[in-house]
């Protein structure tokens, strides 16, 4: 990959930092996941810059309470709240068809993370790839003719760091074969993501939608319900939820990443490429595993998930 894109903003900064200046008035925008943990964060970003902002959450009247906090703390009465539930894709589905007009920026937050069991949906796939990756691809492939009809759409899917732990495995991704292990579904799910942004970017340039992912980094919030609030990493390196929101901000909005897609970002900065798992935490949070942008496995899952989700 050449020109590695470096922006003036660090891991301290927020989302309201990265994003100062921006005008976004008249531009539609979804977050799943909106009204939980640095998707609060994100949304009352986006609707301070003046976006038109739809909530896609799982809890109607939580999702109601946030977007009137929003209004209130923003001035901006544009705010929906749907339904979405993404392990379901009947409800995908039903998201999609109530969707009309362009849509400019598609911001997939919603997550789980670190589920301690093996569970499945009822198509027998793993719960963490299901919520994480195949809900958030079927409802940006469904969306994609609203997407292409605005002026240079943007996707922003938050991954993880924790796909340095896993590859997507191919051939047992619902841990029929090997013992059940909650990091590495997690990473895995996690490198689903980053693998799907590079094989969206390629197939959609010709229609002006850009998709890129990021590492959130290390926030306290309701994420982390799995393993007891518990975050292994060092505090210095752990974030208030507006600075994890910073750099979902910057793929959204920086004119940096104007028709750049495909890649993947940490802390407001394009991630190294490694071949190898960092040891140094430090590092790790910094780079990006040379599978999860290979073009071979970005089409694989590409061609895996849409039959899984038709």
């Amino acid at each position: 990959m050449t020109n590695r894109i470096i922006t003036p903003f660090d891991a301290k900064a927020t989302a309201d930092d990265v994003s100062a200046g921006i005008d976004l008035t008249g531009r539609r925008a979804v977050v799943t996941g909106g009204a939980s943990g640095i998707g609060i964060e994100t949304s009352k970003t986006l609707a301070r810059r003046g976006a038109s902002l739809t909530l896609a959450v799982r809890n109607i009247e939580a999702g109601k309470r946030v977007a009137a906090e929003i209004t209130a703390e923003t001035g901006n009465p544009e705010i929906d709240v749907r339904p979405l539930e993404l392990t379901d894709l009947d409800s995908v589905r039903s998201f999609v068809e109530n969707w009309s007009g362009p849509l400019d920026l598609l911001i997939n937050n919603a997550g789980v993370m670190a589920i301690q069991d093996r569970t499945v949906n009822h198509a027998g796939w793993e719960a963490q790839f299901a919520t994480n990756f195949l809900g958030h691809f079927a409802l940006t492939v469904g969306l994609r003719k609203s997407l292409a009809e605005a002026d240079g759409a943007r996707v922003v899917s938050v991954s993880s760091s924790a796909h340095l732990f896993s590859p997507v495995v191919f051939d047992d991704i619902n841990f029929r074969f090997r013992p059940y292990d909650p990091t590495q579904a997690y990473g895995q799910s996690k490198t689903a993501v980053i693998l799907f942004g590079v094989a969206a970017s390629d197939r959609w340039a010709d229609d002006g939608i850009t998709v890129n992912t990021l590492n959130p980094g290390a926030i306290s919030t309701p994420l982390q319900r799995h393993v007891d609030g518990k975050l292994a990493t060092p505090l210095d390196l752990q974030k208030s939820p507006a600075q994890g929101a910073s750099t979902t901000l910057l793929l959204a909005t920086s004119p940096q990443l104007d028709g750049i897609g495909g890649r993947y970002f940490n802390d407001n900065q394009e991630a190294k490429i490694v071949d190898q798992r960092p040891s140094d935490v430090t590092e790790l949070v910094n780079s990006v595993a040379n599978y999860a942008l290979d073009t071979d496995a970005a089409n694989r899952i590409w061609d895996l998930a849409s039959l899984a989700v038709r």
